[in-house]
């Protein structure tokens, strides 16, 4: 959830004590003391909110409110009233303002508004997300959801393999989605307005025979390649060698390398095969991408039971993200469906118990260490990657008991 706040007043006392307020809430203060200062970090993708002091000399909080949602109509702006301001601020309120507050403002209170409005924003952004990767005729983006590094990469790497005529192995822990994946690659394939078939790698000769034809002119997968039996293997290989056959693509949660050992896999076979992958990234590779690939479950589901969807609040998004998902997205999957259809219990939804102060330590934590891994261990990149001074992230390596040597 972003955390960002631009904070404009013209009075450099109220200005500096509103941002030690809002900083000693852990949000992002970006102070300015007019419209003029301002306006240069109001865009329509800022990822944050506004809040603005009504009266200021020359162009006041109104003309800010105005310049605004001429931009973006869904920025939130936060207007700060004087004493005989309030008439204005309804007035205000009836323009699309999102909230006013009188001051001098409790703490408390100026928190409480600025999360509410943090947490429409964050949707807001989400959701325009999720609409731009809809409306895109590329099957990968409209199917493989989210917004992290890691899914990009995969994405990309997707459209690559997808380009060439060669077989594909598609890899990730049980859950991440392999058949879907494998879907895609068809999908943004030349091949994709042929067939599409989906077979158990558990088949002999025969079987697989029939599947190859089935699919001829279009994709054959196969899932978990280490059940396929060997003699089904060396029909697989002498089929590869051939012209004609379908595009083969494969799956599997195995480590290939030992099944090879076990006997359940030919190295030839292998060594083919490992040379254009895909890998899936877990869910705990991406803690970011929980929120959007969550609420996108639950509109699915509620679309398909004819619902409206639930609100998906602030709280259970930091529950979600505080898991460690071992059943990565198909078991998120499950959680939105009971969700979206109320049925969800109370202890699911606590989703562990923990407190929010404790979720969100255990999802920074997460992402410190995700960071931490790209960087492979590397502070100065990591600190760099999640925009914090340097002091700041090795206090924050402290209090988690992260140590960067760890992950080289």
């Amino acid at each position: 959830m972003t955390r960002k706040v631009l904070l404009v007043d013209d009075d450099l006392a109220v200005r500096e004590a509103l941002g030690q307020t809002l900083e000693l809430a852990n949000l992002d203060a970006i102070t300015a003391g007019s419209f003029i200062e301002a306006k240069d970090h109001i865009s329509p993708d800022f990822d944050g909110v506004i809040v603005s002091d009504i009266r200021m000399p020359g162009r006041d909080g109104f003309h800010l409110l105005g310049y605004t949602h001429d931009l973006d109509a869904e920025l939130p702006v936060i207007l700060l009233t004087g004493e005989g301001d309030i008439p204005m601020a309804v007035s205000a309120m009836g323009k699309g303002a999102f909230d006013f507050l009188e001051k001098p403002c409790a703490p408390k209170d100026l928190v409480t508004v600025i999360e509410r409005a943090l947490h429409t924003r964050t949707l807001v952004l989400e959701n325009r997300q999720l609409k731009a990767q809809l409306e895109t005729g590329d099957p990968a983006a409209r199917m493989l959801f989210g917004s992290s590094d890691k899914v990009e990469g995969m994405r990309a790497r997707v459209r690559n393999v997808a380009r060439t005529s060669a077989e594909v192995l598609v890899t990730g822990a049980p859950g991440t989605g392999i058949s879907k994946v494998a879907e895609v690659v068809h999908l943004c394939s030349p091949l994709s307005k042929g067939p599409f078939g989906k077979q158990s790698s558990a088949m002999d000769v025969d079987r697989f025979e029939k599947a190859v034809g089935d699919a001829i002119g279009g994709s054959l997968f196969l899932d978990e390649i280490t059940a396929m039996p060997m003699d089904t293997q060396f029909a697989l290989m002498n089929l590869m060698e051939q012209d004609g056959h379908p595009r083969l693509i494969f799956g599997s949660t195995a480590d290939l390398g030992k099944a090879v050992e076990q006997g359940l896999l030919h190295a030839d076979l292998f060594y083919r095969l490992d040379a254009m992958q895909v890998r899936i990234p877990s869910l705990a590779e991406r803690p970011e991408d929980i929120p959007i690939l969550f609420r996108q479950y639950v509109s699915q589901a509620a679309e398909h039971a004819g619902l409206r969807p639930p609100e998906v609040t602030s709280d259970l998004v930091a529950n979600l993200m505080a898991r460690d998902w071992p059943g990565n997205a198909r078991a998120l999957m499950s959680i939105a469906m009971r969700f979206a259809l109320g049925l969800l219990d109370s202890e699911e939804e606590a989703v562990g118990g923990l407190g929010l102060v404790d979720q969100m330590a255990q999802v920074e934590r997460s992402l410190l260490q995700e960071a931490l891994r790209r960087a492979g261990g590397r502070a100065s990149v990591a600190a760099e990657t999640l925009k914090l001074p340097r002091k700041t992230f090795y206090d924050k390596l402290s209090k988690h008991g992260l140590k960067p040597e760890e992950f080289r």
